[in-house]
């Protein structure tokens, strides 16, 4: 059974910024640079036949190019935090596409995604580690930010049953469609 999501890969240019924020908390597993992304919609463990038909129903998502920028960095977990994020700028663009992929999920019967809808990249995985120590790392790195890249497609990735990190696969890939052309405006001439 595959467990399966949604994702924006993170070009390498913004994956090499990211990993210059590893290090610095104890007890923190760091992701590897192959697998920074941003999930947009967790689908989870389904049968195969089910899996092929998700795949299919993406692959009607119609969406343009747009830009995206990381920026800032915290954790989720408040009193025991379990991981380190980047964060990305709001994008209306990215929301947009996150509605239609929750859209597309629902209509092939899958349950609504209960959490909110926040983009980040996970930067590390925590465990036993100390709130003092994980604010301490966030207050020499909160004003991290990459240069923006486009968001060109986005993926339908893969992961074993594991705690979380990865290795993930890219099983199928979306493009999304290039931006539309200015339109020319008509120019009035006189003699």
């Amino acid at each position: 059974m595959p467990r399966l999501f949604t994702a924006l890969e993170i070009p390498q240019s913004a994956a090499l910024s990211l990993s210059l924020l590893r290090g610095g908390v104890p007890g923190a597993r760091w992701i590897d640079r192959d697998n920074f992304h941003i999930t947009l919609r967790f689908i989870g463990d389904i049968d195969h036949r089910t899996a092929d038909e998700v795949a299919e129903a993406l692959d009607r998502v119609r969406r343009q190019q747009f830009m995206l920028t990381l920026s800032g960095t915290g954790f989720f977990g408040n009193r025991k935090p379990h991981s380190i994020w980047a964060g990305v700028q709001p994008a209306p663009e990215l929301n947009a596409l996150h509605a239609d992929l929750e859209r597309v999920c629902q209509r092939m019967g899958l349950p609504p995604e209960p959490r909110k809808f926040t983009p980040h990249v996970t930067l590390a995985r925590l465990k036993n580690a100390r709130v003092d120590d994980v604010v301490h790392y966030l207050t020499g790195r909160g004003d991290f930010q990459a240069l923006p890249f486009p968001v060109t497609g986005f993926v339908l990735m893969s992961s074993r049953d594991s705690v979380g990190g990865g290795p993930y696969v890219v099983e199928e890939e979306y493009p999304l469609m290039p931006p539309a052309p200015p339109r020319a405006t008509a120019i009035e001439l006189r003699p």
